[in-house]
């Protein structure tokens, strides 16, 4: 039994010194190693969060500045359709006076033409009721007076017709 004995106890010093030698060598290198890939991956899990929090505010601010530049688009499509109503309610109304002006212009041309051509049947009629009455009173009324009197009578007969 003494060698049971003397073997249990070498057996139980050989293990000792394995395991002295093994956590010498193996354990603490293989702790040391787990704890610095733990502190690796920590670290790596900590900046990818900070890059997270980062691409989402970069997100924020770029929705933000798309959402002014949509703003601003519609400010300035507002404008643009303000101005074109303004201008063309400006060539409308340009229009309208020009038309107004041509209507004028004719009107004023028509009247024109129309006291024109009143004044040559005056002067027609006037030389007609001369002739006329040259041959019935077979006398001569060439004379200044008489034609202001056939002008009076015309005038007259005018304004009696103005009035029927």
């Amino acid at each position: 039994m003494l060698d049971f004995t003397v073997t249990f106890v070498i057996t139980i010093i050989n293990i000792t010194i394995l395991f002295l030698i093994l956590k010498a060598v193996l354990f603490k290198p293989i702790t040391k190693f787990m704890a610095d890939r733990t502190k690796r991956v920590q670290e790596t899990i900590e900046q990818a969060q900070k890059d997270e929090e980062a691409a989402k505010k970069l997100l924020a601010e770029y929705e933000d500045k798309l959402k002014k530049a949509e703003s601003e688009v519609h400010e300035i499509l507002r404008i643009a359709h303000e101005d074109a109503e303004r201008q063309s309610q400006t060539i409308i109304a340009d229009g309208q006076r020009s038309v107004q002006d041509m209507t004028a212009a004719a009107l004023k041309q028509i009247e024109m033409e129309h006291q024109a051509a009143l004044a040559k049947f005056k002067l027609e009629a006037a030389a007609l009721i001369i002739a006329v009455s040259a041959k019935l009173a077979a006398k001569d009324f060439s004379g200044d007076d008489n034609r202001r009197y056939v002008n009076m009578l015309l005038d007259e007969l005018s304004a009696q017709k103005g009035k029927g």
